[in-house]
């Protein structure tokens, strides 16, 4: 990658780790407002996946800059079970766009293949979240 390349992808690794870290954080919350057991666990299940991912970035940043990254909240969370799904599914939604396209433009394999597989869940939980939403009431 050349320099202007380099610097893009910091910034959106960093804004990768955020979102990361904001989901694990909300999905908790949501999980605790779900009315039924299998809907919790499977809300816990997605944040399985974005704790995985957040590791795997946290992996890339640590290799690259020699230091852990320094995660932040980038969304509040909401408080009800309804709103709380419709974030998480926009959130997912986009995820699935924002990750393909860093993994478009990386040339390393490595994180070529980290952010494929990463978009591939995303969507996956986004289908999950769609389906908790139009069930809601």
């Amino acid at each position: 990658m050349n320099e202007q390349n380099n610097i893009r992808f910091m910034k959106d690794l960093e804004k990768a780790i955020n979102g990361e870290y904001s989901a694990i954080q909300c999905y908790a919350i949501l999980a605790n407002l779900a009315k039924e057991e299998k809907i919790r666990k499977q809300i816990l299940e997605i944040r399985q996946d974005e704790i995985k991912h957040f590791q795997q970035f946290e992996y890339i940043y640590m290799s690259l800059t020699g230091r852990r990254p320094q995660p932040k909240m980038i969304e509040r969370c909401p408080n009800d079970y309804k709103s709380g799904l419709e974030l998480a599914l926009q959130d997912e939604q986009q995820t699935v766009d924002f990750y393909l396209e860093i993994a478009d433009y990386t040339t390393n394999p490595y994180i070529k293949k980290v952010f494929h597989r990463a978009a591939a869940d995303e969507q996956n939980h986004a289908v999950w979240f769609l389906y908790y939403f139009s069930k809601a009431e």
